[in-house]
C-alpha cells in the first residue's frame, strides 16, 4: 500500500470514530433499541394537582423555601400511618432535614416534625390514606394509592433529593435568621421541633 493509500485510510478510519456514535444513536431512537421502556418512580406523576397552596385545608402555609414536602391523609385510622411516615422519614438520615411531613386529619397530636391539619371540604382527588411527595415550590411530584409500600417512597424520595441537591449556600441562609427554619405551619404548629 503506497502512503497516499494509507494517509486515506487513516482519514476514513477517523470519519468512521466520529460518524459511528451518531449513526448508533440515530438507530437506537428510529429503532427503539436499547432505550428501557421502564418508569423510574414508584409513584403516579401528577401535574394537574393544584399547588399546596389551593389546596381546600385549614391554615396551612409553606415555610422554608428548600423543604420537601411529604403530605398524607389519614381518614379515620391515622396513627398506624403517621408513625410510617415518621419512621420513613427518619430513615433518610441526614437527608431528613429536608423533608417535612404534613399530615391530613386525624384526631392524635402530631408526631415530632410534623404539621396537622384538615380538609374544609373533599377536593376530587383526594382520598383516604394517599400520599404525595411536594417540591419546594409546594407543587405535587409523586402521588401514592393507599397500599404503597413504604421502601418504594422512601426510594423515590432519596433519588429526588440526591438529584436536587440543597445549595451549598442553604446552610448559612438558616444561620442568618432562625425564624426561616424550614417547614410547614398548620393550625399554630410549628415544625422547628424535628425529631
Amino acid at each position: 500500500m503506497t502512503h497516499t493509500g494509507r494517509q486515506r485510510l487513516k482519514l476514513l478510519a477517523l470519519f468512521a470514530i466520529f460518524a459511528l456514535p451518531v449513526v448508533l444513536a440515530w438507530g437506537m431512537v428510529q429503532f427503539r433499541l436499547g432505550i428501557p421502556e421502564g418508569r423510574t418512580a414508584h409513584g403516579e406523576l401528577a401535574p394537574g394537582l393544584p399547588d399546596l397552596a389551593q389546596w381546600p385545608l385549614t391554615g396551612v402555609e409553606k415555610e422554608g423555601a428548600s423543604d420537601w414536602l411529604l403530605v398524607f391523609d389519614c381518614g379515620e385510622a391515622c396513627d398506624d400511618a403517621a408513625d410510617r411516615w415518621w419512621r420513613l422519614h427518619r430513615a433518610l438520615g441526614r437527608e431528613a432535614d429536608r423533608v417535612s411531613r404534613l399530615r391530613i386529619g386525624g384526631s392524635a397530636g402530631p408526631l415530632p416534625g410534623a404539621a396537622v391539619t384538615q380538609w374544609t371540604h373533599a377536593a376530587e382527588w383526594r382520598g383516604d390514606h394517599r400520599l404525595w411527595i411536594l417540591d419546594p415550590e409546594g407543587r405535587v411530584v409523586l402521588g401514592y394509592g393507599a397500599g404503597v409500600a413504604a421502601g418504594d417512597v422512601l426510594s423515590d424520595l432519596r433519588r429526588l433529593l440526591r438529584l436536587n441537591p440543597e445549595s451549598p449556600l442553604a446552610q448559612y441562609a438558616n444561620l442568618e435568621d432562625p425564624s426561616e427554619a424550614g417547614g410547614v405551619a398548620a393550625a399554630g404548629e410549628g415544625a422547628d421541633d424535628r425529631g
